[in-house]
C-alpha cells in the first residue's frame, strides 16, 4: 500500500497536521507514506517518523506553470500511489491526485473539488469540533473511517537527531552566541502578511531589554525576504543582536531553535517550529485566533489585547492595527523574564535545557 499525503503550503499549518500524520502512521503501519509539499515543508518533515519520504512540489522551479504541473502529474503517476489524503484545502490538490490516477482520494468537499474525490468528507460546521486546526485535520481521518476518534491533542514535537543538535550549537557559537548563555530566539516576521506583525521598533526595544536586563543573547530568525525587517530592528537597537535572518534553511531551523532557551514572535510558522522543537514560546497574537492556531505545547504564553475587530484574518490592517499597537513592550518582556526565572529555579540551568 502506497499513500500520498498532500501537506498544506504554510509551515505553521503543516506543523498542525502532525497529529493527523502520526495517526495515519499508526493506522497504516505497513504502508509506504510519502508527503507531497512545497520545499520549506519537505525540508522540515524530512526524516520524521510519520513518513517514509517526502516529495517536493517545486512551485517556483521545475513544477512552475502549466507544463510544470504536467511534469509533477507524470512523476506522481509513475509512483502508482493507492491512496491520497489531501490536507491541503485547495482545488489543485484534488485535481493533481485525480490527474495522477490515484484510485482513492480523500479530502474535504470544499473549493469545488468534491467531484474529484472518492471520499468527499463534509466540512465541519462551526462548533461541531474544537476550533484548533489540528482537530480539523484529525476529523478528516475520522470522517474517512481511518481512525475512530480525534482524541486529545498531545504536545506536537519534531524528532531531532543528536547530530543536528550538535551542529546547531556549533553554528550558534560561530555566529557569536556565548556558550551557556540564555538565548532568546526572536522571529519578527510572518509570511502571511503585515497584519500579524508586532511593530518593529517594539521588537528592537524588547531585544535591548533582554540583553541589558536579562543578560541574554538575542538571535533574530527569518527568511531571506525578511532581511530588511531585521536590518531595521538592528539599526534601532542600542545593543547588537545576532542575526541569522536569511541564513538558515527550514531543515536547520528546528535544531537551531532547540539550542535556544525561549522563542518570542508573532503567530507564524517559526512559532510552531519552535514549539515543536521543545522551546517555551511567547506568542504575540493580533489579527489571528489563538484558539485555532496556538502552538500545541504546554510551554506557551499568549500575549494578546482583544479588540472588537480581532480576529480579522486579513493580510494587512485597513485601520490602525490596534490589536498589535496596544501590546506594549513591558508585557512581552515580563513574560520572557518569568520564563527565565522559572528555568533557573526549576533545575540546574543551561542553554540546552532552559
Amino acid at each position: 500500500m502506497k499513500i500520498l499525503v498532500r501537506a498544506p503550503n504554510w509551515v505553521g499549518d503543516a506543523v498542525m497536521t502532525i497529529p493527523a500524520l502520526e495517526a495515519i502512521r499508526r493506522s497504516r503501519a505497513d504502508a509506504e507514506i510519502a508527503i507531497l509539499a512545497r520545499p520549506a515543508v519537505t525540508q522540515l518533515f524530512r526524516e520524521q517518523p510519520f513518513a517514509d519520504r517526502t516529495l517536493e512540489y517545486e512551485n517556483r522551479g521545475r513544477h512552475r506553470g502549466w507544463w510544470g504541473r504536467e511534469r509533477l502529474i507524470a512523476e506522481l503517476r509513475r509512483e502508482r500511489f493507492d491512496q491520497a489524503v489531501l490536507f491541503q484545502n485547495a482545488f489543485e490538490g484534488a485535481w493533481l491526485a485525480w490527474r495522477a490516477g490515484i484510485p482513492e482520494r480523500i479530502g474535504y468537499a470544499r473549493d469545488g473539488r468534491g467531484p474529484l474525490l472518492t471520499t468527499a468528507a463534509r466540512v465541519p460546521e462551526e462548533g461541531e469540533i474544537p476550533r484548533h486546526e489540528s482537530h480539523y485535520y484529525l476529523e478528516l481521518l475520522c470522517r474517512a473511517g481511518w481512525i475512530e476518534s480525534r482524541g486529545e491533542l498531545a504536545p506536537i514535537r519534531l524528532r531531532l537527531a543528536g547530530s543536528a543538535r550538535e551542529a546547531a550549537e556549533s553554528a550558534l557559537l560561530r555566529a557569536g552566541a556565548r556558550r551557556g548563555s540564555w538565548r532568546c530566539a526572536i522571529a519578527p516576521g510572518a509570511s502571511y502578511g503585515a497584519a500579524k506583525c508586532w511593530p518593529l521598533e517594539r521588537f528592537a526595544s524588547l531585544a535591548d531589554r533582554l540583553i541589558s536586563e536579562c543578560g541574554a543573547d538575542v538571535i533574530l530568525f527569518g527568511t531571506l525576504d525578511e532581511k530588511e525587517i531585521a536590518a531595521r530592528i538592528c539599526s534601532a537597537m542600542e545593543f547588537r543582536p545576532i542575526s541569522l535572518v536569511g541564513h538558515t534553511s527550514m531543515g536547520d531551523l528546528a535544531a537551531l531553535f532547540s539550542a535556544c532557551s525561549v522563542f518570542i514572535g508573532n503567530d507564524s510558522g517559526a512559532m510552531h517550529v519552535a514549539a515543536a522543537a521543545g522551546l517555551p514560546v511567547v506568542g504575540i497574537f493580533g489579527s489571528t485566533d489563538p484558539e485555532g492556531t496556538a502552538p500545541v505545547t504546554r510551554q506557551f504564553t499568549l500575549i494578546r489585547r482583544p479588540v472588537s475587530c480581532s480576529p480579522c484574518f486579513l493580510r494587512r490592517c485597513p485601520v490602525d492595527h490596534r490589536c498589535m499597537t496596544r501590546i506594549d513592550v513591558n508585557s512581552v518582556f515580563a513574560a520572557a523574564q518569568r520564563i527565565q526565572h522559572d528555568a533557573r529555579h526549576s533545575h540546574p540551568w543551561s542553554s540546552q535545557n532552559a
